[in-house]
């Protein structure tokens, strides 16, 4: 087991009330395995992903729970120890490379930067022909043409599906165990959509690394995946191998989020889920789910359901089951 997640909760402070985000979540990725994480906007799953960086914004706090990474609590780890897993160990793509990317700075200077402190880390101080060679390479790697040009170019003079491949080359100087790719296809028109899957997908199979996709997309989920965790406001619903889940979905919100995705074979558009995700700074007690659930019963709403085995490989969190 690289990652296993035991009872996390997040919250968001601000001056006037408290958001309670996360609610108790569970996530276990083995080494080389891809798993997927779907949900709703506002489910909480980029939440969960800074999480595991403990890269939280300062307003977020985590009262209860458990990050094993690879043996160690990463939430009692020291800013030293951290610094290493982020450089060497655990990489991110980001939904946005323009928020993530420094407007200020040359691709050159934060390539660079990144490839030098990995470096250091593993106890070489690299010459700058050594940073350019590093930096070139991965650039090559993401097939980024003219890599020469990009280095010298600043993000807002790169088109998206570019500033997104370098995302995915910085993220892969750190990732040698674990990738985070959090919507990475975000703001992308479909072709280039489909030009970055396939390299995420090509350089992930290569490197052997373990993954944790969050998309939308649940085609992108259903090709890319080996299981994937249904999360919604803050819960998890559902966890089993990628194909059980999409062709036996158990629980009511999985059944209702894979209906109401658009198919080229549908006539018409999908109703959607009726209802919206819960207020967080006043969240239902039971199953966060039960006020939009078709099957809603007395106890959905004052009791949060548990971990319930279906099969040997498929958990769901639903009274209908237990």
């Amino acid at each position: 087991m690289l990652l296993e997640i035991n009872d996390l909760h997040v919250y968001y402070k601000s001056y006037w009330y408290i958001l309670k985000v996360l609610n108790g979540v569970w996530l276990r990725v083995d080494k080389g395995e891809r798993v997927g994480i779907i949900g709703e906007s506002g489910s909480g799953k980029t939440t969960l992903l800074k999480s595991i960086l403990k890269i939280l914004p300062q307003n977020g706090i985590i009262p209860r729970g458990e990050i094993r990474y690879d043996g160690k609590n990463i939430l009692k780890l020291g800013d030293n120890e951290l610094t290493k897993i982020r450089r060497k160990e655990i990489g991110i793509i980001f939904q946005d490379p323009m928020a993530a990317l420094n407007p200020v700075f040359t691709i050159k200077e934060q390539l660079y930067d990144i490839i030098k402190h990995k470096m250091m880390i593993e106890g070489h101080n690299p010459s700058s022909k050594e940073l350019h060679e590093q930096a070139v390479k991965i650039l090559n790697d993401v097939r980024l043409p003219d890599p020469e040009r990009v280095l010298k170019s600043y993000p807002f003079q790169l088109s998206g599906g570019m500033r997104q491949r370098v995302m995915i080359a910085m993220a892969l100087i750190s990732a040698e165990k674990l990738l985070l790719a959090d919507e990475p296809t975000t703001n992308l028109d479909v072709t280039i959509q489909d030009q970055i899957l396939k390299l995420i997908h090509k350089l992930v199979t290569e490197k052997n690394l373990s993954t944790i996709l969050v998309s939308h997309a649940l085609g992108m989920v259903y090709q890319m995946t080996d299981r994937v965790f249904v999360l919604y406001a803050g819960d998890i619903m559902e966890e089993a191998g990628t194909n059980e889940l999409f062709n036996h979905p158990k629980h009511p919100y999985t059944q209702l989020l894979i209906s109401s995705t658009p198919r080229l074979s549908s006539v018409g558009v999908g109703e959607g889920i009726k209802g919206k995700i819960p207020d967080y700074r006043n969240p239902p007690p039971g199953c966060r789910f039960a006020p939009r659930c078709p099957y809603v019963m007395d106890k959905c709403i004052n009791m949060k359901p548990g971990k319930i085995q279906v099969n040997r490989d498929h958990v769901v969190s639903c009274y209908l089951y237990d």
